[in-house]
């Protein structure tokens, strides 16, 4: 006769909202475990005038996934673009790339909204850096903040792909909502990524670099 009703009661495990049950390593009893993939905190640093952010270690064949996240990120001038660039061993940050870019904005007068793909802020086999936010605010409330997913940075096998998402203060007062995915067309691994502000400097933010486990 087929099981149609577990009894938690009957079993050794604990309930909780953020946990599954599942079998355990040796198949013959249940468990509770993580929903997913847990995240562990690799590396935080905070940016104040810095011309560049960079994540050069813990960036290793540990993690299939990374997600560096990026918070309240503001720079020293008007209009300018938060962006990424990765290293495939040595010391330069130019790997090759090609990736998308779509926004869509709101004006806080209500009066415009849009949804569009930006030429001028997608790659094709380019060396240069990927925008994530782009025409930041610099006034004292402005800023941006968002995440990027870098897959499996330590295969020699494959591209490395990549997806980020970016919600910004817009310069001249909309809020902007940036999608962006690509890959770093390169089989090298993937041992460094380091972001920056376009011919500025960051003057303040949070950048969290995490593993997936």
């Amino acid at each position: 006769m087929a099981l149609s009703k577990v009894n938690f009661n009957s079993l050794n495990v604990t309930p909780s909202a953020s946990k599954a049950l599942k079998f355990n390593s040796n198949n013959n009893g249940l468990e509770t475990g993580d929903v997913g993939g847990s995240l562990v905190l690799l590396q935080t640093i905070t940016a104040s005038s810095d011309s560049t952010i960079t994540f050069d270690s813990n960036i290793d064949s540990t993690y299939k996934e990374y997600i560096f996240k990026y918070i309240n990120v503001h720079p020293s001038n008007d209009g300018k673009h938060l962006q990424v660039a990765f290293r495939d061993g040595g010391s330069s940050y130019d790997a090759t790339m090609t990736t998308t870019f779509f926004r869509a904005g709101h004006a806080e007068a209500d009066n415009e909204t849009y949804l569009a793909y930006r030429t001028d802020s997608d790659l094709a086999q380019s060396t240069s850096a990927q925008r994530l936010g782009i025409f930041i605010g610099s006034d004292s409330d402005q800023c941006c903040s968002g995440e990027l997913h870098l897959f499996d940075p330590s295969n020699t096998t494959f591209v490395k792909n990549f997806i980020a998402r970016t919600s910004n203060t817009y310069y001249v007062d909309y809020h902007q909502d940036e999608f962006i995915a690509g890959y770093a067309n390169v089989t090298a691994a993937i041992d460094g990524v380091q972001f920056s502000v376009s011919a500025n400097t960051i003057e303040s933010g949070t950048f969290k670099m995490y593993g997936v486990s």
